[in-house]
């Protein structure tokens, strides 16, 4: 038996990774693939039985992991942004909530041919959407402008509203088989919720931000205490009114993101790696427990359901929300057309299902009437919400623009080589000096501190795909590199080399917090700014059979440095010098070629 668990968690770990990297070389959503993965695993195959393995223990891990989501999910809401999105993120949270219940119910009824009580609690069910599938779809898109912004609060915030809806549903549906009143329960549980909750929520955050202050805990300890505090939270909110601890830990991660006393970002990284971990298992697990049968029983009026949920029940929420907002037309389609199903829907509806089916024996209905959705929405926008945020545009489509870092003379050469090859550019400095020669020069520019967080909110980094760290200070550049890769993956940050890079090992910055080396390790701002200096220029050569990198070579000599290549369908590439792919035939090279052998070149010319 204890053999039988390590293989099917170690199964359930290697095939839920495995299934975000397959996803990330597909450029696929990840949630995509890790359903048909679970599937596979579960119903397909039946290598993967989630009850038999973990039995009683499987929804409270359920429980305890869609905490820790929820609880990093809070962690990256700024209070800032309400300033823009709170009027049309409280109707969603409200009237949305309201319109997507009722409709719902009303679907549910009819196309389900569910009674009014369990199509009541399908309807609280449904209501949530969540970050395990927001937050991959929205990596996975990157739309520009507020609706992002709204999306993330929404999808993090409505978790703990529809969780705390459907207990209450369940609870009156409890107490009316018991013949007693439900409308105390509704009116307690709601008071339970939101004041005990969230005062639970607030006081661990309290807890925690004293211990980092005061030094009670080493460095070390830091994130291993603040998780002890999230799953604290969670239990003792849930002890005092079940699925409160949902909203208990968003409280706590929302505080600790906006307090000013102490710096959470090690917090966040950390939770932000084990989200991966977790939404990757959960997802395979969750899919694994469905049975086919339960899909079957569905049948057409399933697909009538869905439907209803995709093109009635979303769109008319939003509609109403977003009345009279300062959004535009094209951003509330967008809004219409995202609201995936996840992991809380489903958890809440097994457990419901398993607890109501001898009372009412259409509650086995539940579970696969809601994984319809949640596979169903998950297809549906995971497949189009990209090709929709392009058709509206609100995203591009592998962005291949650059995000400069310092606006001195050598980096807005640069960024103008690039714009003439019709690549987005966006430098960013807090010289003003040098940022009003890098706008006099043609370039959009953004004052600021790369490493605040104000400018990481307000930059608009559409068609942005990578960052390239080109300021003077070294340390600042690597601070960029940390700051960004989160956003642009490790394999998107580069960092010129030092100034004086012989300099001694002891003042150099640790490879460690480096990104990839900026036209390769030979290559120095100082050495840059002495090819510019003495009449050096960036020229971009397209690459034939006939004209190589070795014909290119032969006449610029061994002084040229490349910096780009661009190939056929305007993909970009940073050539950092290492082991990778060189422009062929096709591509086209950007380099900077000392002012003698461009004069060679126009000899050869003539």
């Amino acid at each position: 038996m204890d053999e039988h668990l390590v293989v099917g968690l170690s199964a359930i770990l290697l095939l839920g990774v495995g299934a975000q990297w397959l996803a990330w070389r597909l450029h696929l959503p990840s949630i995509l693939i890790l359903l048909v993965v679970g599937f596979f695993a579960g119903p397909v195959t039946g290598c993967i039985d989630p009850d038999h393995l973990f039995g009683e223990m499987l929804f409270p891990m359920v429980g305890l992991s869609v905490a820790v989501i929820l609880f990093e999910g809070g962690l990256t809401l700024q209070a800032t942004e309400l300033t823009e999105i709170g009027g049309v993120l409280r109707n969603l949270l409200s009237f949305g909530v309201i319109v997507t219940w009722g409709l719902t119910c009303i679907a549910a009824h009819f196309f389900l041919d569910l009674s009014w009580p369990i199509a009541l609690l399908l309807g609280a069910i449904l209501v949530v959407t969540g970050p395990t599938v927001i937050g991959p779809l929205l990596r996975h898109v990157r739309p520009r402008g507020a609706v992002g912004r709204i999306l993330r609060w929404e999808g993090i915030v409505i978790d703990p509203i529809g969780a705390t809806l459907a207990v209450l549903i369940f609870e009156v549906i409890l107490a009316h088989e018991a013949g007693h009143g439900g409308t105390s329960i509704v009116a307690l549980g709601v008071v339970r919720t939101l004041l005990g909750g969230g005062f639970i929520g607030g006081i661990g955050a309290g807890l925690l931000v004293l211990a980092i202050r005061r030094y009670w805990i080493p460095d070390f300890l830091h994130n291993p205490v603040a998780l002890a505090l999230v799953v604290g939270v969670y239990t003792l909110a849930n002890l005092l009114q079940p699925e409160a601890g949902l909203f208990a830990v968003t409280v706590m991660g929302v505080i600790l993101a906006n307090q000013k006393a102490v710096s959470v970002q090690h917090i966040l990284h950390f939770k932000a790696n084990l989200q991966v971990v977790l939404i990757s298992s959960l997802f395979v697990l969750l899919a694994a427990r469905l049975q086919l049968k339960d899909l079957k029983s569905i049948g057409l009026e399933g697909v009538l359901f869905l439907g209803a949920l995709i093109l009635v029940v979303r769109p008319l929420s939003v509609a109403l929300s977003t009345f009279r907002s300062d959004l535009t037309g094209r951003e509330r389609l967008f809004l219409a057309w995202m609201a995936p199903r996840g992991i809380v829907a489903a958890a809440i509806a097994s457990v419901f299902a398993m607890r109501l089916e001898k009372s009412l024996p259409e509650a086995r209905l539940l579970v696969p009437a809601v994984f319809l959705a949640i596979v169903g929405t998950v297809i549906v926008y995971g497949l189009s919400s990209a090709w929709v945020a392009r058709k509206l545009h609100l995203a591009d489509a592998n962005p291949q623009g650059c995000l400069l870092v310092g606006a001195h003379p050598v980096a807005v050469r640069i960024g103008l080589a690039l714009q003439e090859q019709e690549f987005p550019v966006l430098i960013v400095d807090s010289n003003w000096e040098h940022l009003s020669e890098a706008r006099m020069a043609g370039l959009p520019t953004f004052y600021g501190n790369i490493l605040s967080q104000y400018v990481q909110e307000e930059l608009d980094l559409s068609g942005i795909g990578r960052l390239l760290a080109m300021t003077e200070n070294d340390e600042v550049n690597a601070l960029a590199v940390l700051h960004y890769t989160e956003l642009f993956g490790k394999s998107g940050v580069y960092q010129i080399q030092p100034r004086g890079k012989e300099s001694h090992p002891r003042s150099a910055v640790s490879t460690r917090y480096r990104g990839r080396n900026l036209f390769g390790q030979d290559v120095t701002l100082d050495s840059l700014e002495r090819a510019f200096a003495e009449g050096g220029q960036i020229k971009a050569s397209p690459l034939t059979e006939e004209f190589d990198l070795d014909a290119h070579s032969a006449m610029y000599g061994e002084n040229a440095v490349s910096l780009f290549s661009v190939r056929p369908g305007r993909m970009l590439s940073v050539l950092d010098g290492g082991d990778q792919r060189f422009p062929g035939s096709g591509n086209t090279l950007l380099s900077l070629v000392p002012k003698t052998e461009s004069l060679s070149k126009e000899n050869i010319s003539d």
